[in-house]
């Protein structure tokens, strides 16, 4: 079962996609995804219900949220109303070990997202504050990275020993899917289920970037 574990709507403050387009997007184009996780910045969208798009579409469609610490970005699967109550959301000086405690005491599952960007990747403050030793997971293919910083997530995370996934931090239509998960199971149906397969670790991170335009292929 292959999600994209990291994307974003008009719900977060620099989204520009509507979850609709997202499906027509992924079914128009034959993007090979099962589903799609909604992780907005600094909140917890309680409110939509997508469960009409789900069965017009025959998509997974479940919401997290992507929340800001002093070690970077972390995005949180699972969320509830114990959670919710742990710590505020719209934050943007969390400390880390605050949103890792509160995920595991409450079942849910923390990852810091895009760790090998600058200021606001996990392993930059790694080099000024020391490693964190709760983190276990990072998403190591983000579909919004520049040249390095998957690689330099990918490095760090072997160094450290964390599993890693996918997700393509998409703001816009056009970039759903560019990086995903591949789990072996292949029955996710909640968010309950997806963070018992997030801390099974058995799934892996998958890149579906387009060729460039100007690629060419050997005879």
């Amino acid at each position: 079962m292959i999600l994209d574990l990291h994307t974003h709507s008009i719900k977060s403050d620099d989204g520009r996609a509507k979850v609709e387009n997202y499906c027509k997007w992924i079914r128009k184009k034959e993007i090979p995804l099962d589903g799609f996780v909604l992780t907005e910045h600094r909140q917890y969208d309680s409110e939509s219900d997508y469960r009409s798009l789900e069965d017009e579409y025959n998509l997974l469609i479940l919401k997290a949220s992507e929340v800001e610490t002093d070690y970077g970005h972390v995005l949180v699967f699972g969320v509830n109303e114990d959670l919710l109550h742990s710590f505020d959301f719209a934050n943007i000086r969390l400390p880390i070990q605050t949103v890792l405690n509160a995920a595991r005491e409450n079942g849910a599952f923390a990852a810091p997202c895009h760790p090998g960007r600058k200021r606001v990747g996990l392993f930059s403050h790694y080099e000024l504050s020391g490693p964190i030793s709760d983190v276990h997971t990072v998403e190591v293919f983000n579909g919004g990275s520049i040249p390095g910083e998957d690689e330099l997530s990918v490095k760090q995370a072997a160094i450290h020993g964390y599993k890693g996934f996918g997700g393509s931090d998409s703001h816009v239509v056009s970039r759903i899917g560019y990086c995903a998960t591949a789990f072996e199971s292949d029955s996710i149906t909640t968010v309950e289920g997806l963070v018992g397969e997030l801390q099974s670790g058995s799934f892996e991170p998958i890149s579906l970037r387009p060729e460039p335009k100007n690629a060419t292929t050997e005879p």
